[in-house]
């Protein structure tokens, strides 16, 4: 029997001050790439989810008999793509309408905001009014108008783009399982590595249908609150928080202060802009708090610290679409993370209750189509 070999504490060190300076190094490197390949990214990770959401769809459309076969898999992708295809088209065609409407609205309101704003200090005092009044008329709105509007034409390419990635993903989603096994070399971890994929794709796609449920209900009747008093951006309003609420806890409480700010703005009356502020606000606090947690349920299981933290990383790293990645990210991070012993730990601090997915409840899930 060989005895161990001693190891100078020194080494230790140095070993372990390499060790790190390797992982900051690496974490740097994956940093970069992140920020530089971000829309090619955002786009490959906006198709994933949506794959995912369609994988169920389309076996249970190539389970339908007509006459005494099935339809075709390759026909039941074909038409899961066109319908995904129509519905990013059209969902972009709308947005970019509504965002030209917003524009144009935002421009002929431009000299009225600095007036409605210093009235809404004007209580503090007539120095306080007027600090308000040219703090405002400072703002570049031309260049923030600028920026938003390049933002929106590169709506349409991402769209593009995602529909691409869909279309290939469905092209090969009949080999994945042979992958997995070649990849991994053992049936049983393919069968594991299936399980964990089906548990992700499971509490993704229950997180996006309960929250694109309770985001349209929401936008639907603060639609309605635009349209009783006569708001010029009722319809821009409507999507926007419908879009908007798919950020947790931010995106609500963006929507409901930019509603209050359309108000002031259009009406300049503070009783009113307070009225339509506290309705919309109990609309969205009845939404985010009795609503959304009633129809999740346990399925999603993190921790809201957890999802702060992811929304502010890849906020920073991939900006406003990177928010509206961020939860189904940690989602899967969290479960991968649940089912690697060196990583469990991690798994736990981004968990609700601290306990991330077991074992046992992953045997007893279904595998990835």
């Amino acid at each position: 029997m060989t005895t161990p070999r001693y190891t100078p504490p020194e080494t230790q060190d140095f070993q372990r001050i390499r060790t790190a300076a390797q992982l900051i190094i690496a974490f740097a490197v994956v940093l970069f790439l992140l920020v530089q390949a971000r829309f090619l990214l955002i786009s490959l990770a906006t198709a994933i989810i949506l794959f995912s959401l369609t994988s169920d769809a389309i076996n249970s459309i190539a389970r339908i008999r007509i006459g005494p076969a099935h339809i075709p898999n390759w026909l039941a992708s074909i038409a899961a793509l066109v319908l995904i295809s129509a519905a990013l088209l059209s969902l972009s065609a709308i947005i970019l309408s509504q965002a030209n409407t917003v524009l144009s609205t935002t421009i002929a309101y431009t000299d009225r905001a600095p007036e409605a704003m210093a009235a809404a200090v004007s209580w503090l005092g007539p120095q306080a009014e007027a600090a308000v009044r040219q703090a405002v008329a400072t703002f570049d709105v031309a260049g923030y108008l600028r920026t938003i509007a390049g933002q929106a034409g590169s709506l349409m390419q991402g769209t593009v783009l995602v529909i691409l990635f869909v279309g290939f993903l469905f092209a090969e989603r009949v080999w994945f399982d042979t992958k997995l096994e070649s990849l991994l070399g053992d049936r049983a971890q393919a069968d594991r590595a299936r399980r964990i994929i089906g548990s992700i794709i499971h509490r993704v796609n229950h997180y996006l249908l309960v929250k694109t449920l309770v985001s349209a209900v929401t936008g639907l009747l603060v639609y309605g609150v635009a349209r009783a008093f006569e708001l010029d951006l009722a319809g821009a309003i409507g999507i926007l928080t419908f879009v908007l609420n798919y950020i947790p806890t931010i995106g609500s409480i963006v929507a409901t202060v930019l509603v209050a700010l359309v108000t002031f703005v259009q009406l300049g009356e503070g009783p009113v802009t307070l009225g339509i502020f506290a309705i919309v606000a109990g609309i969205q606090f009845l939404a985010g708090n009795v609503i959304d947690p009633m129809l999740m349920g346990r399925a999603l299981r993190v921790s809201s610290f957890g999802i702060i933290i992811s929304l502010a990383f890849w906020g920073a790293v991939w900006g406003i679409p990177g928010m509206f990645l961020a939860v189904p990210i940690m989602v899967g991070a969290m479960i991968v993370f649940s089912h690697v012993p060196g990583l469990r730990p991690i798994a736990v601090l981004l968990s609700r209750e601290g306990l991330p997915e077991t074992e046992e409840e992953l045997n007893t899930s279904r595998p990835a189509a």
